[in-house]
């Protein structure tokens, strides 16, 4: 965040301006004073005293010479017309108050001792200043960081009560509003899960129906549409439980997804090439391409590219789709990037982003073809958890292409 932005930063910056404006007023001000006190003095150094006698006969007149005598007054020298020399003392009076300009230091009537006495003042103004303006903002600040994680994902941030005023009032509200969402979005999620768990029995007693049937030639293709229907809804329940998982659980928990560790990508890469027929193409010198996470996740991210690929990739007259999987590592902190391409229409460049959403199909995309919509959207979700990010462009001659780049392991 910037200088600028920051709210006590603010708060004691304006502060600070208004009392140094304040202060420079105020000392200008007494430098006027100061000024108009020495000219004062001056003046009345450089007056001329008059002396007459009781018929108004002038005695004598000349220049005053003032002499200031330390606690005592001030004592004037007159020269009479005839030579003689006479002195006027005029006492202090303890009465009046003193001239305010002749009590001030003498370094203070320079300007350098001004400029020093107005800088003293904006400093001891700004130390006080700042805890003050800092203890009013630092709770809004910790306000403005627990809401930053809750809405980064985090629903269990909650934010301190402290105090009974209008900030302590704003964290009770904001942290029963949270509970109340955390609540509700858990009770969501279990349900989900919990009822694509159960949807697994009737699945199984349907397969074990079907299998005590028998091999009737005259319904096979009955059979065949039957175990099509139950293949494409048990992997729909098998997407929605892990997408349900994703979402319940933490994405360290051992028990969901198995521990986390170093996983070989490229070999992880081999094997699903070998299962769907796809081709792998690895660049030379590649080295290791080992990214730490979860072994069980990443090897669903690979299939279900692979697998849509296969679906969605079929080039126009050809019955089979032509599937490559590249890998190679890139970047001065160096990324894995896995691509998978196909042969296929492509995907429409307004349409990118939201075939990553949950159970968006292309149009005109057939039913037939299988798919229930959550494959890559689960693929986000997962490239997400392991720190990287997955996008869709064009591949080069024709076709789509689903690039995944992934940190690599530290080790690595």
């Amino acid at each position: 965040m910037a200088f600028g932005q920051r709210l006590y930063l603010r708060i004691w910056l304006a502060v600070v301006a208004a009392v140094t404006v304040v202060t420079l007023v105020v000392g200008w001000l007494w430098q006027q004073a100061l000024e108009r006190d020495r000219a004062e003095r001056e003046a009345r150094v450089t007056r001329t005293i008059i002396i007459e006698n009781a018929a108004g006969d002038v005695l004598g007149d000349a220049p005053a010479r003032a002499e200031r005598i330390p606690g005592v007054g001030w004592r004037f020298e007159v020269v009479m017309r005839d030579g003689e020399k006479l002195y006027v003392l005029l006492p202090r009076s303890n009465n009046r108050p003193s001239n305010p300009g002749s009590r001030a230091p003498a370094w203070l009537l320079t300007p350098a001792g001004f400029a020093w006495l107005l800088g003293m003042v904006a400093v001891a103004v700004a130390l006080g200043a700042y805890p003050i303006v800092r203890r009013l903002t630092r709770r809004l600040e910790t306000l403005q960081k627990g809401v930053e994680r809750w809405g980064a994902g985090d629903l269990s941030a909650r934010m301190p009560v402290t105090g009974e005023d209008e900030v302590a009032f704003l964290a009770e509200r904001f942290n029963t509003a949270a509970e109340r969402v955390q609540s509700l979005l858990q009770a969501h999620k279990r349900l989900l899960a919990n009822a694509s768990h159960e949807l697994r029995s009737p699945l199984a007693r349907i397969r074990m129906g079907l299998a005590l049937v028998g091999d009737d030639p005259a319904h096979r293709a009955q059979r065949a549409e039957i175990a099509r229907s139950i293949e494409e809804l048990d992997q729909l329940i098998d997407e929605i439980l892990l997408a349900s998982r994703l979402d319940l659980r933490d994405a360290a928990d051992p028990v969901a997804f198995g521990a986390q560790e170093d996983v070989d990508l490229l070999g992880l890469a081999a094997e699903e090439c070998a299962r769907t027929g796809a081709e792998l193409d690895v660049a030379p010198d590649v080295g290791e391409l080992v990214v730490h996470g979860h072994a069980r996740l990443l090897r669903r991210v690979v299939r279900n590219l692979l697998e849509n690929a296969r679906r969605y990739g079929r080039g126009a007259g050809k019955a089979d789709a032509e599937v490559r999987l590249t890998l190679a590592r890139q970047g001065a902190v160096p990324r894995v990037v896995l691509a998978v391409e196909d042969r296929g229409p492509g995907v429409p460049h307004e349409l990118r982003e939201q075939i990553f959403e949950p159970f968006y199909r292309l149009p005109g995309a057939s039913e037939s073809e299988g798919g229930v919509g959550l494959g890559l959207s689960l693929v986000r979700t997962i490239v997400a958890r392991h720190g990287g990010t997955v996008h869709c462009e064009d591949r080069p001659g024709g076709g789509a292409r689903f690039v995944v780049s992934l940190p690599v392991a530290a080790r690595a």
